[in-house]
């Protein structure tokens, strides 16, 4: 495996991520910012944030698997979301965890963070994801 994660101790826990990936690899992938847009539809998927959250991670792995790698060669995985608020979260990780087992996300998640903002490129757009991987 070309990407280490782990967390140190005495960093902020619980959290459903590692805070530190090392990466071996020799080829670098970047994801651009996934959002919830299917290829088949060209429109966008549940206008809930559990089920974009489940699409965006759709995409991203079907663009991981398109560069010859999965999340576990994921270093990084940053989401953006609009209007966040704490309150937000257990409808948030239901996507993760809509989408877990037939992604094969590791668990914890890669390092990852979660950005809150205004708005994306469009309205209906309540959450985008980008990642970061390595593969030799």
């Amino acid at each position: 495996m070309t990407v280490h994660t782990f967390s140190p101790e005495g960093l902020f826990a619980p959290v459903p991520y590692h805070h530190v990936a090392v990466g071996t690899g020799r080829r670098r992938i970047e994801i651009a910012g996934q959002i919830d847009r299917d290829g088949d539809r060209g429109s966008t998927a549940p206008d809930d944030l559990t089920g974009q959250v489940a699409q965006v991670l759709r995409n991203t792995h079907r663009a991981l698997v398109g560069a010859g790698a999965s999340f576990d060669d994921v270093m990084r995985l940053r989401f953006f979301v609009t209007q966040w608020h704490p309150d937000k979260a257990p409808e948030f990780f239901a996507g993760v965890e809509r989408v877990a087992a037939e992604l094969g996300l590791p668990t914890p998640l890669p390092p990852a963070s979660l950005i809150g903002v205004d708005a994306l490129f469009e309205p209906d757009v309540l959450v985008e994801l980008e990642a970061s991987a390595t593969i030799d």
